[in-house]
């Protein structure tokens, strides 16, 4: 089943996905300015941490940004449940923090609270939204804009990527790493070529599941949780996503035969024990989707050779149509899934 059928190519889901090339590009252009003012700030004044405050699709942006910061910048960084202000009424001291808030709408009332407390106690406040005349972008210290445009599935795709990338962007204005800025300058051209692949491969193997894991590791993971989000919203399908240092820890006693499982990888030291991981999992008879694992067992859908930092941003672009694509062949409309609103207004 090729990926280029007309039906596939008319939901919002697929057109604004395939917008991400354009949307990183004009977003690097657009944000120069305030990136290289960050950079500066943080080079004279480190922050003790970063604290980062996000719901959904943006939390796992979220999750890539942890791992990222912590690695290369070498700042400590974790997650503020917005629920420690907007329900329990309780602020942490924030005194030389940066919290950095991270949504498309930027108009959930649990985030602008945490986030309004928290610059009240001390943190210097970044907001990363897509909506620039949102309450949380009026209220924060400095707004990276996302640049996405209009984003009306409410599957969010491009919005995602540009978290990922803007995520990034700030990174390599910080530490002037090289090697980070050579990867982003390459982004949006291979976003162009991620997108263009074809995984329908993995549409039957996927097509009557109704669970399934998504396993990554170290800077992937967040795309993982991305993709089991995307696969719960658009497929109805129960996935879950694991990192694979934890998916031994209990959930290896759910597969069994047939069992269908994502694994992605990047070619840097988390690599091997994803590979490994996928050896077990074939040893149990799962059903075996991967992408970005060399000679790996079962269905291997095909990647674009990159730097490992935007491996997962390239990953998840390819995803996001296969995700389309399966919705749809299982009578599903990945625009309008059921119960779900685009703007989640959570207190």
């Amino acid at each position: 089943m090729a990926l280029t059928h007309n039906s596939e190519a008319e939901t919002l889901m697929f057109r604004e996905a395939g917008e991400a090339s354009v949307v990183v590009a004009r977003q690097r252009s657009r944000n120069r300015g305030v990136l290289g003012l960050l950079g500066e700030r943080f080079r004279a004044n480190r922050p003790r941490a970063i604290v980062t405050l996000a719901r959904g699709s943006s939390d796992h942006a979220a999750t890539y940004a942890r791992y990222l910061i912590e690695r290369h910048a070498g700042v400590l960084t974790g997650s503020l449940s917005p629920s420690i202000a907007s329900l329990y009424g309780t602020t942490p001291k924030f005194e030389d923090a940066v919290v950095l808030a991270i949504s498309q709408s930027g108009e959930s009332p649990d985030l602008f609270a945490a986030a309004e407390q928290a610059r009240a106690s001390g943190a210097f406040v970044i907001a990363m939204v897509n909506a620039e005349g949102s309450p949380l972008s009026a209220m924060a210290d400095v707004t990276i804009p996302l640049n996405a445009g209009p984003e009306r599935s409410v599957a969010a795709t491009k919005s995602f990527i540009a978290a990922l990338s803007a995520i990034l962007d700030l990174l390599s204005a910080w530490t002037e790493d090289a090697a980070i800025t050579t990867a982003l300058d390459g982004l949006p051209e291979k976003l162009e070529q991620a997108w263009a692949l074809d995984w329908s491969a993995a549409v039957p193997a996927l097509v009557n599941a109704s669970s399934m894991y998504v396993i990554g590791r170290g800077h992937g993971f967040g795309v993982a949780q991305e993709a089991a989000l995307k696969l719960k919203e658009t497929c109805a399908i129960a996935a879950e996503a694991f990192s694979a240092a934890e998916v031994r820890h209990g959930p290896m006693a759910l597969v069994q035969p047939g069992f269908p499982v994502l694994l992605l990888g990047q070619a840097d030291e988390s690599l091997n024990g994803v590979v490994e991981l996928a050896r077990e999992f074939a040893g149990m008879g799962a059903m075996m989707v991967s992408a970005g694992l060399p000679a790996a067992p079962g269905i291997v859908v095909p990647t674009i050779a990159a730097d490992p930092l935007i491996a997962p941003i390239l990953q998840i672009a390819s995803f996001y149509r296969l995700a389309n694509a399966l919705a749809l062949t299982r009578g599903r409309n990945p625009d309008r899934p059921l119960y779900l609103a685009k703007v989640t207004e959570t207190v």
